[in-house]
């Protein structure tokens, strides 16, 4: 099977718009409008990166899946088998009930791990644009001109 590349996540923002050209118009005083577009820039990127941490994520709870999936069917397969061999009643209910609980034990791990997997996911996606909100705040913060303290009229 070969590996699929995601069109979506090899997109060049900047090929459809230069920021810095668009806002070539605009003057703002004291705001250097390319360390804006910059910080925008390094936003877009770690949307992308936070986009692929989640199809890693998407692709590998897919994966488990997967395995887990055959290994049922496996496990189907031989229980079956074992069911078909003679014995009396007694001892086949006894190994259904084995196998239904086995069963039943194996599907709450499974469904555990796979919860976790996917909380694990969310987590690592969050905290690459959780990190980035932060950071492009204060580089925000620290482009606009500072201003002194507003002087107080006074009127008596």
């Amino acid at each position: 099977m070969s590996a699929q590349k995601n069109p979506f996540l090899d997109i060049d923002v900047s090929k459809f718009m230069d920021a810095s050209k668009l806002l070539a118009d605009f003057k703002f005083p004291g705001v250097d409008l390319e360390k804006v577009v910059a910080v925008q820039r390094k936003n877009v990127e770690a949307l992308t990166s936070a986009n692929q941490t989640a199809l890693e994520g998407i692709q590998a709870i897919a994966r488990r899946q997967s395995e887990i999936l055959r290994g049922m069917i496996e496990e189907s397969n031989s229980a079956m088998k074992s069911m078909m061999e003679q014995g009396s009643p007694e001892e086949k209910m006894s190994k259904q009930a084995d196998l239904l609980k086995s069963s039943f034990e194996k599907t709450l791990s499974h469904m555990r791990e796979l919860s976790e997997m996917v909380a694990k996911s969310n987590r690592e996606a969050f905290d690459v644009i959780n990190t980035r909100v932060t950071e492009s705040l204060d580089e925000l913060k620290s482009l606009v001109p500072a201003k002194g303290p507003a002087k107080k009229s006074s009127k008596a």
